[in-house]
């Protein structure tokens, strides 16, 4: 049995216990990555690297780092029979060009003066009445002059996000774990911590990095380890019930109508 759960398998789980089953359990892997999970993971790196000082900020220390990691993701997935679109890929290091100088700068207008608490943080923490533990990575968290943490997650889109999707329960989720967790880790205040979601975004005419903050109050935490307790319950009583109405939804479930569920 796993010791502990993430965020992205909780995800899963809420989508269609069954395809928990399938993936946690069977080891069956469907989605084995593409070119925008190369690219996010290639932009990841710079970030880490350019917060942390291990790379200057200079446009072709940034844009070296990206096309190493990227061509490294993608030669990965061509080792693995994944078909991809060249022209995408060709595209996609354009944009990163564009992107790269945004990145570091955006979080200087938008927190002004700060430090860097951590970077890639881990967290291993007990779940309350488990034997479960919840595991996950923060991408940084900052701390400003009014002695607030700063709890922000890197996630690359086209565009951008609309409300709806900034507002979605499920999406917001991630950070509200995050700062329960990284209170419980340090002994902080959840009061002096906050969430934020960073939109590094390929396609954008405008407003390339965007960091938008996500509150995540005690009624949100409340709800989320509700959530929490349910899945670490029903995953370790052995419950796989399907969740018909996530086939064809906008999940896009990888398994609809394979050989493992039909």
């Amino acid at each position: 049995m796993r010791s502990h759960i993430s965020f992205s398998e909780l995800k899963i789980w809420n989508e269609c216990a069954y395809k928990h089953k399938l993936v946690y359990k069977d080891n069956i892997k469907e989605f084995l990555g593409n070119e925008h999970t190369a690219f996010g993971t290639a932009i990841h790196e710079v970030c880490e690297k350019s917060v942390l000082g291990e790379i200057d900020r200079s446009f072709n220390a940034l844009n070296s780092c990206f096309n190493i990691k990227f061509l490294e993701e993608i030669k990965s997935l061509t080792e693995k029979n994944v078909e991809l679109n060249k022209k995408l890929i060709k595209d996609m290091r354009t944009q990163a060009c564009t992107l790269l100088p945004y990145i570091i700068p955006s979080l200087k207008e938008y927190f002004n003066e700060y430090e860097v608490f951590s970077a890639e943080e881990e967290l291993y923490e007990v779940i309350k009445n488990s034997e479960k533990m919840y595991k996950g990575y923060i991408d940084l968290v900052l701390k400003t002059k009014d002695g607030k943490y700063h709890i922000i997650d890197w996630k690359t889109c086209s565009w951008g996000w609309g409300s709806k999707k900034k507002s979605d329960r499920m999406v917001t989720y991630q950070l509200t774990l995050y700062k329960h967790f990284f209170a419980e880790k340090h002994g902080i205040d959840p009061k002096n911590i906050e969430t934020h979601f960073a939109l590094l975004k390929r396609t954008a005419k405008s407003n390339n990095a965007e960091i938008f903050r996500v509150t995540s109050g005690p009624k949100k935490t409340e709800n989320v380890l509700n959530l929490l307790d349910k899945a670490v319950y029903n995953i370790n009583n052995n419950n796989h019930i399907k969740n018909r109405l996530s086939c064809t939804s906008g999940f896009g479930c990888e398994f609809y109508k394979t050989q493992h569920c039909r």
